[in-house]
């Protein structure tokens, strides 16, 4: 056997020395994967801001760059500490933790990388000041009122975030005093912006109602907050029953049984009621045979905020894959539009597409591609009640004359009327034996 070149062993070695793992502990914002991204290309891809380097420089948002440098500049002369020197080595100090929260390599130079971030955090501050405290005429000229819910929606995106200890560190650098935690106003931008402006995604969320609910909340969550993605997350979880200690057991997907769609539970004598009151639309509850759901709003933005929170669990917390969980529910309850007008009806569904089967094929396409090593047991115990429920022989017969004989109006007239003739008939065919015996 040839003896090997020296210099191609000692290349291979010097290859693999220099691998690197592409995640780290630190890893919090990914690119989203091409196998998930080809369900729905858009719902993943900023429409007029870019924010971070993953979609820097992409051509249809360079319109924003401008727009961005002056309210940076905007910032740093409202803070107390006007001084851009101070901001730029706060965010080179951090530039390596940055880099680090990033599952792509950043092609940027470290100077470019801190152009790139300290620009896109400054603005996202002075916007959510402005977004808060009110904006002037002067600044819907730099920033046309109508750009800024697709700015709120583009900061909702995961491969369009900064880690959130950068917006803070500036924050805390810019004011001695700030005039409202920073939290504060992240947390109102991702209410009432995008996940419920006027409740416009989420259709009976009443968690954080008030300022103290909502100061609990931040005070709860100040120190974990990843990026605007995981404080959305974080809220709609907020007092969730599935992430108290006695519901953390999963079994196996594997052990998941057959689910009936909503209409074939209707049928078989399940009764759908909308779950008023609660706290997290997570928190579905089986009581008898009447199921109880947190009702949802579906608008033009639910499916695009859906998946990139699911994408954000996939990539970060399979674990604790909560949202991908309630969405493979409801994909195994919504087969058809069917499906869907039933729960419009029960008010579970707010439904502003218009069309039912939209809806439907949303949930439906949601679920496609979600991996689920374990399955909460919590739905999983309330499937197998339904499942037992349809399954016994009484149910079975009360589904089969319900659908065949009662599944319109008239139907059930001319049942009930056939059924009234028959008992006549017999009553009549008895009192003539009774006659012919006497």
């Amino acid at each position: 056997m040839e003896n090997p070149n020296p210099d191609v062993a000692i290349k291979i070695k010097a290859m693999l020395e220099a691998a690197r793992p592409r995640f780290t502990e630190k890893c919090c914002i990914y690119r989203v994967s091409h196998e998930i991204r080809k369900s729905n290309e858009d719902a993943y891809t900023p429409k007029v801001v870019s924010i971070g380097p993953f979609h820097h420089g992409d051509q249809y948002l360079l319109n924003m760059e401008e727009p961005k440098r002056i309210f940076c500049r905007q910032f740093i002369e409202r803070s107390m500490r006007n001084n851009l020197e101070s901001f730029v080595s706060c965010v080179q100090e951090l530039e390596p933790m940055v880099r680090a929260c990033y599952s792509d390599n950043i092609k940027f130079t470290e100077e470019e990388h801190v152009m790139v971030i300290l620009v896109d955090c400054c603005f996202i501050l002075e916007f959510l000041l402005k977004f808060h405290f009110g904006s002037t005429h002067h600044d819907a000229i730099i920033l046309p009122l109508n750009l800024r819910d697709p700015i709120a929606y583009d900061l909702l995106l995961l491969e369009n975030q900064v880690p959130f200890f950068v917006l803070d560190k500036l924050y805390n650098l810019a004011f001695d005093s700030p005039p409202f935690p920073l939290l504060g106003l992240a947390f109102y931008i991702a209410l009432y912006s995008i996940i419920v402006p006027d409740n416009i995604l989420f259709g009976n969320i009443q968690a954080l109602s008030n300022d103290n609910e909502i100061a609990h909340f931040i005070e709860s969550n100040d120190d974990e907050i990843a990026h605007f993605i995981d404080l959305s997350r974080k809220f709609l979880l907020t007092s969730s029953r599935l992430l108290q200690p006695s519901a953390s057991g999963c079994l196996r997907k594997a052990e998941f049984p057959h689910i009936y769609s909503a209409t074939e539970l209707n049928e078989a004598g399940v009764k759908f009621k909308v779950k008023k009151n609660n706290q997290c639309m997570l928190d579905l509850e089986l009581s008898g045979h009447c199921l109880r759901v947190p009702s949802i709003r579906v608008t033009a933005f639910t499916e695009a905020i859906l998946r990139n929170l699911i994408a954000f669990e996939q990539c970060h917390c399979m674990k604790e894959s909560y949202l991908a969980d309630y969405i493979v529910a409801l994909d195994f309850l919504i087969n058809t539009e069917k499906d869907v007008d039933l729960l419009i009806k029960k008010g579970i569904i707010e439904n502003w597409l218009g069309d039912s089967n939209a809806v439907a094929e949303m949930f439906n396409g949601l679920a496609l591609r979600v991996i689920n090593p374990d399955f909460n047991v919590q739905y999983i115990r309330i499937f197998k009640e339904l499942n037992a429920f349809c399954g016994h022989p009484c149910n079975k017969k009360v589904a089969t004359l319900r659908r065949d004989y009662c599944n319109t109006p008239w139907k059930t007239v001319a049942s009930i009327a056939g059924i009234f003739l028959l008992i006549l008939t017999v009553i009549q065919t008895v009192f003539s034996i009774l006659q012919v015996v006497h």
